[in-house]
């Protein structure tokens, strides 16, 4: 872009988007004075899927503004916690590389699909429009697709992070211990006599509560690992809402 000149200011949590030399507080940017704010403002680096309130020399304006020589552009962030139209429930869609992160919203209840095996983008945005599903990805190419129903960047690589970014950005209602975290299927109680035929002898000797998934009929119960992800449910239950309790 060579055309009319713009000052742009990206809010403090977008500037980690754009190249280091264009993460000052005001940025002179070049546009071909035909171009669209949100066409500006990828260019820049920014997916839309973080980008909240665009204001052009304080007036705030839609993304299919097409701004003038010499306007002033800030663009902000997303309000959490954010409201995604058409989406009652809010449901998600994880990329393959978010696995632990689909497993521990699973955990919470939270209805979060995911792909073992990497399908392709075209393949992830098509799902998410098809069963409008947010699609939660660390690829910023990926969120730029149009056909995306919705979409967010997770900014974090630590799974502890990046669960409290969700649950922040989204608040959606968590049903702790109702989801298989294998399969995303919902849970049933199930009394031991049922589910005999699927335990170890050890385990049907030392439990008496189980559930099972109504999909893919995986059964669970309280063993080895239940006081790492009561830690997890509780810690979450305490910030973000719910019922902790199995």
């Amino acid at each position: 872009m060579n055309g009319p000149g713009i000052q742009l200011t990206l809010a403090p949590e977008l500037r980690l988007f754009a190249p280091p030399s264009r993460r000052a507080k005001r940025v002179p940017t070049a546009t071909d004075g035909a171009s669209s704010l949100g066409h500006v403002v990828e260019s820049a680096g920014v997916p839309l899927t973080e980008v909240g309130r665009l204001l052009v020399d304080g007036r705030e304006v839609p993304v299919s503004y097409v701004p003038s020589a010499g306007q002033s552009v800030e663009v902000f962030g997303v309000e959490r916690p954010q409201h995604v139209p058409g989406a009652p429930p809010l449901r998600f869609l994880l990329d393959v590389h978010l696995g632990t992160l689909a497993r521990r919203l699973r955990l919470l209840g939270v209805d979060a699909a995911y792909e073992n095996e990497d399908i392709g983008d075209p393949a992830l945005a098509t799902r998410s429009a098809a069963e409008q599903r947010v699609l939660l990805s660390r690829d910023r190419g990926l969120l730029r697709r149009r056909e995306l129903f919705a979409g967010a960047y997770v900014y974090s690589d630590n799974p502890d992070e990046q669960l409290r970014d969700v649950l922040g950005r989204f608040a959606p209602a968590l049903a702790p211990w109702t989801r298989c975290t294998a399969c995303n299927g919902p849970l049933r109680n199930a009394d031991k006599e049922s589910v005999g035929d699927r335990l170890e002898s050890g385990t049907h000797r030392s439990y008496d509560v189980f559930a099972q998934c109504t999909a893919c009929e995986r059964v669970y119960w309280r063993g080895a690992h239940h006081a790492r992800l009561e830690r997890i449910v509780s810690e979450a239950v305490e910030e973000f809402g719910g019922v902790a309790t199995p």
